[in-house]
């Protein structure tokens, strides 16, 4: 059997391509064999479900590890106590009849009258009295269900059993590891008023859990080692690894996504050493496409209109947000997957997701206020080798700004004016350029798009004009930008908001650098 890249469900060694985690499970490992219960809350298609099916591997042969997932089981489930226990009970025992046949009868024997939480209470602490190994227990997808009452019933007696362990008068689970999209311990569950008292942090025994599940460079890298090694090509492992994380952050179905794309397209018919292109290339084909993911990254913003004006200050309008985890949007956007703490400030995880959102607010804008028709058509802007005419595109932008919104108020251009410039260029550089963008927090509240179209790369920076000593410090800051990509030359986009401004365009020369400038 050939070896592919996964991104649907379990990754299986055998089947797939897959990054080395074997110092993630000793870390985790660590927790279980001190007796920890603990949940792994991270965002979907995480890799949650595949590191707890490689853990169950590691752990195997000293406990007996008991696998099981809520997700698909309904919520007639939880109606009542009765109908509750039976099916975790037969949960239970239908996991453990592949490891353990005898086992599982016993636990069938043991479950045979229970009709309440009480009832499974006891039969937990008969099972694992007189199991022949310490038994831990995973629970998938947990949060699927745990909007109700007897949910937190049902953590609350594996908490008691837990503290009842630690004073030696009960036997229950070595571990317990609960995974989903949610911190059991900070869910608002949907309690009946009289029942508030009962709230008493069901699972505040948990310990927290800091094992970073995104995939570091040096763990990419051993995924690419094993495709080279096995479709028998020498390539820069380092130098792509790298590259795959500028892009992802190590957020593990990106870093698949991109690999399979290249494999199984762009490299369809051909094995031969990947590229830097040809992840850029991928980086495209993945923002293009519709999957689960992205269609849940959408849904999220347009069922929470605060986190889309929040997303949209970070991103399009440069405002520096402090990171504070009390704040409900930062939580919510780290629950998600969509913030990082980059040095105490709110930053996007990665830069996929801020692509994929610029490109959505982009489409809004286009939807509702452009109208650039007869401005914008690509063969204007392309030179006979292939490159870009970018100043001549900055030319009529600002002809298209200055004859289609010089009339519009200020604090519509503000808001609007730099995706207005997005969608400009969205359709003369679609389909062979590609472009990403890097809000500079400073007084200009900088944004640069960095495009590749062919084989050549171009830097605009677009900023707010707040005076000249704040322009002129911007305008070296571009240059140190410049330097780092290895270019002589830039462009910047000016928009100034005084009445008495002029569409003007400047020409500079600073630190050797060739600068074309417009203001809008």
């Amino acid at each position: 059997m050939k070896k592919r890249f996964n991104t649907t469900g379990v990754c299986v060694p055998r089947k797939h391509y897959m990054v080395d985690i074997t110092n993630k499970l000793k870390e985790i490992r660590e927790l279980i064999d001190n007796e920890f219960y603990f949940t792994i809350n991270k965002p979907r298609q995480y890799g949650k479900t595949t590191t707890l099916s490689e853990l169950k591997k590691l752990l195997s042969d000293e406990y007996l590890i008991i696998s099981i997932s809520f997700e698909g089981i309904g919520d007639s489930v939880f109606e009542t106590e009765e109908y509750f226990s039976k099916t975790f009970i037969e949960l239970l025992s239908e996991n453990i009849e592949f490891i353990d046949e005898d086992e599982s009868k016993r636990l069938d024997f043991l479950g045979n009258n229970t009709k309440s939480i009480k009832d499974l209470s006891k039969v937990i602490t008969r099972f694992v009295r007189d199991s022949k190994k310490e038994v831990v227990l995973f629970i998938d997808e947990v949060d699927k269900s745990s909007n109700n009452q007897l949910f937190l019933s049902f953590i609350g007696m594996l908490r008691n059993k837990y503290l009842d362990r630690e004073m030696e008068r009960d036997y229950t689970f070595k571990s317990v590891i609960l995974t989903g999209l949610h911190d059991v311990k900070s869910l608002k569950l949907k309690l009946r008023p009289e029942d508030e008292a009962k709230y008493n942090s069901p699972w505040n025994i948990a310990v927290d859990f800091n094992v970073d599940m995104s995939f570091s460079p040096k763990e990419i890298s051993t995924m690419i080692e094993q495709y080279s090694r096995e479709n028998n090509i020498d390539m820069d492992k380092k130098s792509i690894s790298q590259e795959i994380y500028f892009f992802t952050e190590g957020y593990p179905f990106l870093v698949s996504r991109l690999c399979q794309i290249i494999d199984e397209k762009i490299k369809k018919d051909i094995k031969e050493a990947w590229s830097k292109e040809d992840i850029k290339k991928a980086v495209k084909m993945i923002l293009e496409e519709k999957n689960t993911l992205f269609d849940t990254l959408i849904k999220n913003l347009e069922n929470n209109k605060e986190l889309y004006s929040y997303i949209e200050d970070i991103i399009i309008r440069g405002i520096e947000k402090g990171f504070n985890n009390d704040n409900p949007l930062i939580e919510i956007g780290i629950t998600y997957g969509y913030f990082k703490n980059r040095d105490g400030k709110v930053a996007m995880s990665n830069k996929i997701f801020g692509e994929r959102i610029y490109n959505y607010m982009v489409s809004k804008l286009e939807n509702t206020y452009s109208k650039m028709d007869g401005y914008n058509f690509k063969g204007e802007f392309i030179e006979p080798n292939g490159e870009l005419n970018i100043e001549k595109i900055l030319k009529r932008f600002q002809q298209f700004m200055k004859e289609q919104y010089s009339s519009k108020d200020q604090q519509f251009i503000e808001h609007h004016g730099r995706l207005l410039f997005l969608a400009f260029i969205k359709p003369i550089i679609n389909g062979t350029g590609f472009d990403f963008k890097e809000v500079q927090v400073s007084e200009e509240k900088r944004l640069d798009v960095v495009i590749t179209y062919n084989n050549f790369k171009y830097i605009i920076e677009m900023k707010i004009w707040r005076g000249q000593k704040y322009h002129e410090d911007g305008l070296n800051q571009l240059c140190n930008y410049l330097d780092i990509h290895g270019l002589d030359k830039g462009y910047l986009v000016i928009f100034n908001f005084n009445k008495n401004k002029e569409f003007k365009e400047d020409r500079l020369n600073i630190q050797n650098k060739d600068i074309f400038e417009v203001y809008v």
